[in-house]
């Protein structure tokens, strides 16, 4: 793969690179998008189930679609992309951000990671958010009962109408702002406010690379596009920096 030139000189110089991660990369390795033909929200209403009011209504309908989709992402494995970006470590400062909530970046070995949507694999206590991990509820039917107050336990992801969790939001933030390159995988980057962490890169003269399998409303203010599939595009990426690294060193 022949990069532009441009992007291999700031690949020479970056110290800081973000990755800003969507649906696109997980749906690489079986994950269904939400938003494409084969959506997930195609299938199922969003309203009836990822939102509060329908887990109070009906805990136990939410609680077995989640259990599904779990069981989905635990039947799913990191793909060449996933590796790729957890492999640059090794070359520089990464940062992940992701909205992705399938947990497929740490599984990867990413080590600094934002979830701006939460994790599925996570789950909380809606009285005193108590949280509790996957493990400790395998063996309960039914929406399990928090072990402290009785509460009601959910997954810990952001449902429509709820707020990001503002510690990752901010986190994502400032790691883009001081970011060298920031790269745009598998995301239109229009859903806000996750896709303020480009701008705000973009803003504070970062880099900005976009990494989709066709063109997006990001591709007209990004400074680099790339169109093909991240697992493919990632690893080329990280092929070209081990070069660039061992020519540097000779």
């Amino acid at each position: 793969m022949n990069f532009k030139e441009e992007f291999l000189d700031k690949l020479k110089t970056a110290k800081k690179l973000v990755f800003f991660t969507g649906a696109g990369i997980s749906a690489e390795s079986g994950i269904a998008t939400f938003r494409g033909k084969d959506g997930i929200w195609n299938k199922m209403k969003p309203e009836e189930l990822a939102n509060f009011n329908a887990f109070m209504k009906n805990p136990n309908l939410v609680w077995e679609w989640y259990q599904h989709r779990r069981q989905i992402v635990h039947n799913t494995e990191p793909n060449a992309g996933h590796f790729a970006i957890a492999s640059l470590e090794e070359y520089y400062d990464v940062t992940v951000v992701t909205q992705n909530i399938d947990n497929l970046h740490r599984r990867a070995g990413s080590k600094k990671i934002f979830e701006l949507h939460g994790n599925i694999e996570r789950n909380y206590c809606i009285d005193c958010k108590t949280f509790y991990e996957l493990q400790e509820l395998e063996k309960t039917e039914g929406v399990p009962h928090c072990k402290k107050c009785g509460g009601l336990i959910r997954p810990d992801v952001v449902w429509f109408g709820e707020f990001l969790p503002q510690d990752q939001f901010r986190g994502g933030e400032n790691a883009a702002e001081q970011s060298d390159i920031c790269f745009v995988v598998g995301t239109s980057a229009v859903v806000y406010p996750a896709a303020y962490i480009p701008t705000s890169a973009k803003r504070a003269g970062s880099y900005i690379v976009e990494i989709n399998i066709e063109p997006t409303e990001l591709t007209n203010s990004a400074d680099y596009s790339i169109f093909g599939k991240s697992g493919e595009i990632l690893p080329e990426i990280l092929n070209e920096v081990r070069r660039l690294k061992a020519k540097n060193s000779n």
